[in-house]
């Protein structure tokens, strides 16, 4: 762990003096206008159309059906990329270069070639020395592939990227962190994963603990509509603008062809018979011809992709509240709740003002539960930092605070799953009075309230809200360390806050005084740090 601090740290640090040493200004070539294009309606003409009509209960309900498994999560991606026969709307922050992220490129390449209109929306950030591969994607016919806030220059590397945007960098930090799949205007898959090898439990490493939803029905359009104001924002760039390439057509088409076959690429593995909640793969039902979902009302919010400008609603130059963001929706059913709130973030930093609106509703005695990640199982060591300095205040309110332990997730029976690879906690949720389920991509946490932009869903659904809470308990009491004060520790005073880890394993309680799973160094380098963490970045 202490390697891997080091080197995020060192590199932010090279950065800084590579930056100041060269600094350039590179800046996006102005563009003419596009001429706008939109997500397509349902149709009974499409076979998953057709599923999708005859499934619906009623015309304002939407269907869902949560997906903790990596595998079920992945396999509904490629059922729906497979069976879609108009229409393609797909959207991540991440598409690694690996097994998962070449397939899913495959699989679209292959809708295309069908003649579906797939248009795949990525955020820039993590496309370094990906141009090739992207490139060859969008030399099919019918695909086309376009960056959010693309940097202009540096394309090689992050490190490169920044430092030739370096006088741009207020712009360039904002990234789009939505993820959205929508096939034929019929099905979609939102939630918390990119799409990468550690999201599917495909590495013999870390993977990630986290959660999707399969949504059909009512909210599809609206789902639609938010894909559009992306796909058709200033703010977009097609590849072909951002990146310059002498080869022709055939030979992009022929290398992509090449990087993405089963030498390289193999297919994923089949999908268990049933997933942690028992159900079948979505493609049972999809060969049924009808849905066993769970039918219910929910809205979807995604923030303005203008804020990649900074800019914000305001009238008369004063700014207003932006009600159509995510965190200002989740925050406002936080306070609308009359017995309990359950958080799930896997980047954890309330900031004050997160910390007033849970000393708020603590005020009505309102019951408080935050699942997030310890200092061994994240994968953000620097955020860990900003973190603790908010752990003792949740608990003096009365906060219940669990941390995610890769060690005890190794060991326990039910989260087994991922044998000897590390767990990590990546889902963001929320559960509100055990009927109101929020899954999507937001953390709570500076980053997602301020730089980036999210998509979440709001599901308005006891029986998804208990089975989420279910999932969470499995996690509490075999994945995780539940935090409480030591004894004779005050929580009123800063200094005597003294912080213990508690599990139950076997009959047996377990009480930890240091971060658990975690060496000497590993504390000593996050102390030497944490009064040089820029918390507004993280």
């Amino acid at each position: 762990m202490t390697r891997r601090l080091l080197s995020r740290w060192g590199h932010w640090v090279f950065a800084l003096v590579a930056a100041s040493l060269f600094a350039g200004c590179a800046t996006l070539p102005d563009e003419a206008p596009r001429p706008p294009t939109k997500a397509i309606a349902v149709s009974a003409d499409t076979a998953l159309g057709k599923i999708a009509l005859a499934s619906q209960p009623d015309p304002d309900l939407s269907g869902f059906r949560l997906m903790p498994g990596g595998d079920f999560a992945f396999d509904t991606r490629l059922q729906l990329a497979r069976r879609a026969q108009r229409t393609l709307d797909v959207q991540y922050y991440q598409i690694e270069n690996d097994e998962t992220g070449r397939y899913l490129l495959r699989t679209l390449r292959d809708a295309a070639q069908r003649g579906v209109r797939v248009r795949l929306l990525m955020d820039d950030l993590y496309t370094s020395g990906e141009d090739e591969l992207l490139l060859g994607l969008a030399a099919t016919p019918n695909v086309e592939l376009r960056l959010f806030n693309p940097f202009p220059a540096g394309r090689g590397s992050l490190l490169k990227r920044f430092t030739a945007s370096l006088f741009d960098f207020s712009r360039v930090n904002r990234r789009m962190h939505n993820k959205l799949f929508i096939a034929d205007g019929a099905m979609a898959v939102a939630g918390g994963r990119n799409i990468g090898n550690q999201y599917f439990r495909r590495t013999t490493g870390p993977n990630f603990i986290d959660l999707d939803t399969f949504v059909t029905g009512a909210l599809i359009p609206r789902l639609g509509v938010l894909f559009d104001q992306y796909w058709n924002s200033p703010h977009v760039r097609p590849i072909g603008a951002v990146v310059h390439t002498d080869l022709p057509r055939e030979e992009l088409q022929r290398r992509f062809d090449a990087a993405t076959g089963p030498d390289t690429t193999p297919p994923p593995p089949r999908p268990a018979p049933n997933d942690l909640l028992g159900y079948s793969p979505v493609a049972d039902d999809l060969d049924a011809g009808k849905l066993g979902l769970i039918w219910t009302t929910a809205e979807a919010y995604a923030d303005s992709p203008d804020r990649v400008i900074g800019k914000t609603a305001s009238y008369g130059g004063v700014p207003l509240l932006d009600v159509d963001s995510v965190r200002y929706n989740v925050v406002e059913q936080m306070r609308r709740a009359r017995s309990e709130v359950t958080l799930v973030s896997p980047y954890l930093i309330p900031g004050a003002s997160g910390l007033e609106v849970m000393r708020e509703i603590r005020g009505r005695n309102v019951k408080i539960s935050v699942v997030t990640n310890s200092l061994a199982a994240t994968d953000e060591p620097l955020v860990h930092t900003a973190y603790r300095r908010y752990r003792a205040d949740m608990l003096a309110l009365g906060a219940e605070l669990h941390e995610l332990s890769s060690a005890r997730t190794r060991r326990s029976v039910r989260l087994g799953l991922f044998g000897t690879s590390v767990g990590r906690l990546h889902a963001k949720s929320a559960v509100i009075d055990q009927r109101i389920l929020f899954v999507g991509s937001m953390n709570f946490d500076p980053r997602s309230e301020i730089h980036n932009t999210e998509i979440g869903l709001f599901i308005r659904n006891p029986e998804m809200a208990q089975q989420t809470l279910k999932l969470l308990d499995v996690l509490k009491q075999q994945g995780a360390y539940r935090l409480r004060f030591a004894e004779g520790a005050d929580a009123g005073a800063v200094g005597s806050r003294r912080i213990e880890w508690v599990s139950e394993e076997g009959g047996k309680t377990t009480v930890l005084h240091e971060e658990p799973d975690s060496g000497f160094w590993d504390r000593t380098m996050l102390e030497l740090l944490s009064p040089l963490t820029p918390e507004s970045l993280l």
